[in-house]
């Protein structure tokens, strides 16, 4: 290393060459990476990420990136004056919020994100699951147990959808073409009008379709945690579900998991649950031999 903290020439040039089997592992493969979190509102973060997906590009790879922004829509709806209802901790989207909720996702957020990767010397074109009808979605429900009565009920989250339908003509017209497409979680629904749908969910239904090599999920934690609070560094399908079972995983990171479980049925090779904070996490996961989070596998 320089006095300035900076590789030697050298040692770049040693770098890129451990580098190389890992790029011809995912040579003309579609890599699909979910990009949220607290790495969103981060300037010097946000324009990292969009210098490693410009990377991946340049070297033969397809990425697709879907981003969320519940931070964003939080603060969004506090200026317009919104209320958000509640119900059993979930957020009912009524029409008032699915406007800004639509409007922040498919536009400011999604703008935001194209502008950093094209500034890195990117192609990137921002897009949305209602264009083309990439994703028509169905309305999402969830059942609930009262604690004060202990009787299940239905809970109606208004316009919170889950994907029903994935057409990747668009996708497919797009990748392999010098760019990159950024996808925000906002879909038709069939018969007209909108539904918001969780990234995460998004990002699995999109690289099942796909059949991506990869798809990549990054967080605010370091992956799948043991009962130590340890980072697991690899899990198969089977793992994972007796995790689920015995209480280790819980919480938030029980729908990340059947995101998972979801894109590797439908023939995603690995997903991996990596921290979105750590500078470089994507290039650390796909191009050297520690990478970054917990791989789960089918």
């Amino acid at each position: 290393m320089s006095e300035a903290g900076k590789l030697s020439p050298q040692d770049t040039a040693r770098v890129l060459s451990e580098a190389l089997p890992h790029m011809q592992h995912y040579d003309e493969e579609t890599i699909v990476i979910k990009y949220g979190g607290h790495a969103m509102g981060d300037e010097e973060l946000a324009r990292s990420f969009a210098r490693d997906i410009v990377l991946l590009e340049q070297t033969a790879i397809n990425p697709v990136v879907v981003h969320g922004g519940g931070p964003q829509i939080n603060a969004m709806l506090k200026k317009a004056g919104v209320v958000s209802q509640f119900a059993a901790g979930l957020r009912i989207t009524d029409a008032a919020t699915l406007e800004i909720v639509e409007m922040v996702l498919a536009g400011s957020i999604n703008k935001q994100i194209v502008g950093f990767i094209n500034a890195a010397g990117g192609k990137a074109i921002g897009l949305c699951g209602k264009d083309g009808n990439m994703v028509i979605a169905k309305k999402s429900t969830r059942r609930v147990v009262d604690p004060d009565s202990n009787i299940e009920k239905v809970v109606d989250l208004g316009f919170v959808g889950e994907p029903d339908k994935v057409d990747t003509t668009v996708l497919e017209t797009v990748l392999g073409r010098e760019l990159i497409p950024v996808l925000a979680p906002v879909c038709a629904a069939d018969g007209g009008g909108s539904y918001n749908v969780n990234a995460d969910t998004f990002a699995g239904a999109i690289a099942g379709a796909l059949k991506a090599k990869r798809l990549l999920l990054l967080t605010d934690v370091p992956g799948v945690l043991d009962k130590n609070k340890k980072l697991i560094d690899k899990l198969s399908a089977a793992d994972v579900r007796n995790l689920i079972a015995d209480g280790t995983i819980s919480g938030g990171m029980i729908p990340k998991v059947e995101t998972c479980l979801y894109a590797l049925e439908r023939g995603v090779e690995s997903v991996v649950i990596l921290d979105g904070k750590v500078p470089h996490a994507v290039l650390l996961e796909l191009f050297t031999d520690h990478g970054a989070g917990t791989l789960i596998h089918r």
